[in-house]
Parts: structure tokens; C-alpha cells; sequence
């Protein structure tokens, strides 16, 4: 919030979260929900929403999620996230 974009490359990742919103925001995002890490670090992606949209955008619940990566539009296609794959935070 209070950004006016995120720069290519980066994001951020809310821990402990299974949904968000997105009042006070300026711009889109990416959204990435993931749950909890495994013993090897990786944790598995449980939702991908593309271009989630400044002020009316709305993820209420994830089931399972144990949070978000926030990244700027586009980074989802352009990594081709899918549900299912793997990442690890570091």
C-alpha cells in the first residue's frame, strides 16, 4: 500500500495468510498462494490469480494456504505458475 507499482523482479510475501484484499492499493498485482514449506523448503502453489485489481480485487479464502506472493502483473504468465508446481522463498 502506498506504492504506486512493484519494479520487475520483485514482490513480497505475506506469511501466515490465505486470503487478501485489496483497499488502499494502486495498482494491480499477481497473486501466488502457497502452503506451508515441507522439510525441503519448497512449497507447493495452491492458487495463481492474474491481474487482481486495485481497490475492488477480493481473494476471501484459500484453503490450505499459508500465504501470498505479491508480484507485479505478468509475472505469473511469464514464469507460467501453475497449481501444483513448487517454490522456494530465500
Amino acid at each position: 500500500m502506498g506504492r504506486s507499482g512493484l519494479p520487475p523482479g520483485e514482490g513480497l510475501f505475506l506469511t501466515g495468510t490465505n486470503g487478501i484484499h485489496m483497499f488502499f492499493m494502486r495498482f494491480p498485482i499477481d497473486a501466488v498462494f502457497v502452503g506451508k514449506a515441507g522439510a525441503d523448503g519448497l512449497r507447493p502453489v495452491l492458487s495463481v490469480h492474474r491481474g487482481v485489481r486495485p481497490w475492488v480485487g477480493l481473494v476471501p479464502l484459500v484453503r490450505g494456504a499459508d500465504g501470498v506472493l505479491e508480484l507485479p502483473v505478468g509475472a505469473v504468465d511469464a514464469s507460467a505458475t501453475v497449481p501444483g508446481d513448487a517454490v522456494r522463498l530465500g
